[in-house]
Parts: structure tokens; C-alpha cells; sequence
């Protein structure tokens, strides 16, 4: 009939635990150890998918500009510290004389997805050892270097050394991890005081 609506008896449902001889999907599913296959295959998906936005070098140019920027910000700080009349011309000059140089060390030594073509590859359990490694070492060294000029040479031998010296300090403190950065700079602080130099 069609004018006519239907009636479902209405009831609740069956509230007891289920029978323990009938298997759910949830049995089912772990005794084919589907959950462990659709892990390995997401994990494979993730891994075919994890594509590099910015390759190698686009990564190391934007770098490059910041710390050309750096560089730049550096000599006209230590000219302006001495007094000296700042010659334009000369900071920008001695900046793009510094821009390829820190382009090359970055693109060499900066880790990345994509592999440099300039240094030999290493297993990837030792790569990040000796990235810290070398550039704790680089820190360690830069940071005593320019805390022994400023407080051994003159103010033109300051001038000329510091903006590329105190640019690599801080490229190499930026580079390691928190637990080799503090360290490093740690270092320099105990060199500071064991050659009894001045702080300011």
C-alpha cells in the first residue's frame, strides 16, 4: 500500500558481552597482522613522499644572503667601534668579496637532504658525529681566534679580521646542537679568563 507507512518494531540492543566463539573484525584483522603491514606500508608511503621544497642550493643562497648580511652588519660595527669614518664603498666591496667564500663553505659543509657534491659522503650514523665534531672544533677556534686579536692587535688588524672571523664563530655555533653549542662557546669563555683577557 502505497498511502501506508511501515512499522519497525523498535527494541534495544543487546547490551551482554559478545560471544566468545564468534571472531570480530578487530581478531581478524590482528591474527592477518593487518595492522603491522598497513604501518610498514604508510611508513613506505611517508618515505616516498618526503620530497626536499628547496634543494641544496637554494638552501645554501638564502643562508648565503643572511650571513653576507652578517658580514656586512660586522665590519660596519667595528669601524664605527674605533671611530673611523665608515667608506661605503669599501664594506660593500669587502662584502661581496665574502659572499662567494661563505656561499662555498656553506654549500660544502651545511647538512641537507640532498647530498654536496663537493666532499666524500659518510655513513649516516658518522655524519652527524662529525658535523658536530667539526664544527665544535670551528667554533672553538674562531671564538678564541677573535678573542685573541681583539685583545693582541691593533684596530686596523681588528678591522680587516673580524667581520670574516666573528661570521664563521657564529655560522658554526648556529650549525651544532644545543649540547655542543654551549660547550664551544663555554670554551671560549674559559680561554678568555685563563689569558686573563678583557671582556669589553
Amino acid at each position: 500500500m502505497p498511502g501506508r507507512e511501515r512499522k519497525f518494531k523498535l527494541k534495544k540492543p543487546d547490551r551482554s558481552s559478545p560471544d566468545p566463539s564468534i571472531e570480530t573484525l578487530l581478531d581478524i584483522a590482528e591474527k592477518r597482522n593487518l595492522s603491522e603491514a598497513q604501518r610498514q606500508r604508510q611508513a613506505e608511503l611517508d618515505g616516498e613522499n618526503e620530497e626536499v621544497l628547496i634543494g641544496r642550493l637554494g638552501d645554501s643562497i638564502l643562508w648565503t644572503i643572511s650571513l653576507t648580511m652578517l658580514h656586512f652588519t660586522l665590519d660596519v660595527l667595528v669601524t664605527h667601534q674605533y671611530a673611523e669614518e665608515i667608506v661605503w664603498k669599501g664594506v660593500v666591496s669587502r662584502t661581496l668579496q665574502s659572499c662567494p667564500v661563505i656561499w662555498l663553505l656553506f654549500y660544502a659543509f651545511h647538512p641537507h637532504p640532498e647530498p654536496s657534491h663537493l666532499l666524500p659522503r659518510l655513513p649516516a650514523k658518522v655524519h652527524s658525529y662529525v658535523h658536530e665534531i667539526f664544527f665544535s672544533i670551528a667554533s672553538m677556534m674562531a671564538g678564541c681566534y677573535i678573542i685573541h686579536i681583539t685583545n693582541e692587535y691593533g684596530h686596523f688588524a681588528i678591522m680587516k679580521q673580524a667581520p670574516p672571523v666573528g661570521t664563521i664563530w657564529i655560522w658554526a655555533v648556529i650549525e651544532l646542537n644545543i649540547l655542543w653549542a654551549v660547550p664551544s662557546v663555554a670554551f671560549c669563555a674559559i680561554y678568555l679568563k685563563a689569558k686573563d683577557y678583557a671582556f669589553l
